[in-house]
């Protein structure tokens, strides 16, 4: 499968979560609900993925996690903003570089429509 269909999946996914709770909640109970509705479509889904720092040639556990990662191709970071912010946006595309993947989807619930919250993010395409 590849990414677009991937993104195309996970956002459907996200709609009907944010059906089903709306805004306002905490992002951790966005992650864990999108990363159960993933599954529940038979998807590949791991959360808190590592995201260690090579420096130096050394790599270093540096405490940054994805948030989720779809089908080992897509990093999926969940927000419950006020608004999406440039190091929102920064710190996926550091993710996609640090873990050599090509999209990622910056998801945030805190919005009344989801489509108005959601930002394809692309690592050199």
């Amino acid at each position: 499968m590849e990414e677009n269909e991937i993104s195309t999946k996970i956002i459907g996914a996200a709609i009907e979560v944010h059906r089903q709770l709306g805004p306002g909640l905490f992002e951790n109970s966005y992650r864990q609900c999108l990363h159960h509705e993933l599954k529940s479509r038979g998807l590949s889904v791991s959360n808190g993925v590592p995201v260690p720092i090579i420096y130096k040639g050394e790599k270093l556990d540096a405490g940054y996690h994805l948030d989720l990662l779809v089908e080992d191709k897509v990093i999926v970071e969940v927000l419950a903003a006020e608004a999406k912010t440039k190091v929102h946006f920064t710190e996926l595309l550091t993710y996609l570089k640090l873990k050599d993947k090509k999209l990622g989807l910056l998801i945030n619930f805190n919005t009344h429509l989801l489509k108005d919250g959601i930002q394809r993010v692309v690592n050199n395409l």
